[in-house]
């Protein structure tokens, strides 16, 4: 497997512990009777503070590891660590973003990114600051008496990252949080997840199907075989910390790694068809 480039390197020569650990991981589920096999073979590694991206057919299982991760399915086979401890039906280390924002139309914005903070007992004037500031952290400031039904499509998303940010997840599991968004909207986005994630210090498993998604936002990139789903290839992505993803389309180290990617991915694609 591919070292992640920022890992501190022990007196031994090993990598750093990954704050999350698949080993041997499979997954079966019954469906009209019927077993169905998810993922297996799964063996990954996820270090502190980075954004590791999944690519792979539909239905290859990279949202099962998510619901692994969370605690929300158990494992078929093998185990799934969290900072060395088998993780336990729902993990509260982790938050959970899915395409859909699910925003309650009858609360407005300061009403839906509170819904955490109030599950937590927090006292009003706290959950008043707390709200403040995650508003001005995602770029909704001055929005907050607005209902979903008024909001941008980005703005919602904003509005929900806030909310799942009120948690305080050390960990963001994002499931194609962007797939519906237009174009620009989606790199703009894309700029403030990374940006965002680089200055709280989250780890990021983001699930994607954009190969350019992939690239732009990810430190390395996990690439998934068709259902049953395994990793075929793990694919560092040796950008910029920093990059300034606007502009990435004109960098032949962006291009060569994409290719790099999609020459990996079509086997499992061209099967489907």
């Amino acid at each position: 497997m591919t070292k992640h480039p920022d890992q501190a390197m022990t007196q031994s020569d090993n990598v750093t512990s990954p704050l999350i650990a698949f080993r041997n991981v499979g997954k079966q589920f019954i469906v009209k009777g019927e077993p169905l096999q998810a993922v297996h073979g799964i063996d990954l590694d996820v270090y502190e503070g980075e954004i590791l991206t999944l690519v792979g057919p539909s239905g290859c299982g990279k949202s099962t590891l998510l619901n692994m991760a969370a605690g929300l399915f158990a494992p078929t086979e093998g185990e799934v660590f969290y900072r060395g401890s088998q993780v336990q039906p729902y993990n509260p280390a982790v938050g959970y973003m899915t395409q859909s924002d699910h925003l309650l139309p009858w609360r407005d914005v300061i009403g839906n990114i509170a819904i955490p903070l109030e599950i937590k007992g927090l006292s009003k004037s706290e959950i008043s600051r707390r709200v403040e500031e995650l508003m001005e952290t995602v770029g909704l400031g001055g929005f907050g008496k607005s209902y979903p039904n008024q909001l941008s499509g980005g703005m919602r998303k904003r509005c929900a990252l806030a909310r799942l940010l009120a948690y305080d997840p050390e960990t963001l599991l994002m499931d194609e949080p962007f797939a519906a968004l237009d174009a620009l909207l989606r790199m703009r986005m894309q700029i403030e997840i990374r940006d965002l994630c680089r200055r709280l210090n989250k780890t990021v498993m983001f699930v994607t199907h954009d190969l350019d998604e992939a690239v732009a936002i990810g430190d390395r990139c996990a690439v998934f075989t068709g259902r049953p789903g395994s990793i075929e290839r793990i694919v560092d992505v040796p950008l910029a910390p920093d990059r300034n993803i606007l502009h990435l389309r004109k960098d032949p180290d962006y291009r060569a790694i994409t290719a790099d990617l999609w020459e990996v991915l079509a086997p499992s694609i061209e099967q489907e068809l």
